[in-house]
């Protein structure tokens, strides 16, 4: 019997919240079928990294897309550069 997806959606993300690798808030979880989705930004690779390993750790019966981007955090007075 498969739980049912915002369950799963919100053990990830509690997951993510709490977990002393990451402690990130803003990542949205998508659950459709066995695929769970993590979308949203981070400032860096390695904690983009941590959060599809707790995600994976939280549902490991899932096939985790980890589709966060990285986002650089400019210092105050740079001008924002967008590709």
């Amino acid at each position: 019997m498969m739980e049912a997806p915002q369950y799963v959606a919100a053990r990830v993300q509690q997951a993510m919240a709490e977990d002393g690798r990451t402690h990130e808030l803003g990542i949205r979880v998508d659950v459709r079928g066995d695929q769970v989705f993590l979308r949203g930004e981070v400032s860096g690779a390695e904690q983009r990294e941590r959060l599809g390993e707790v995600a994976r750790e939280a549902a490991p019966e899932l096939h985790v897309h980890n589709e966060i981007k990285i986002v650089q955090v400019s210092e105050p007075g740079e001008d924002e550069h967008l590709d």
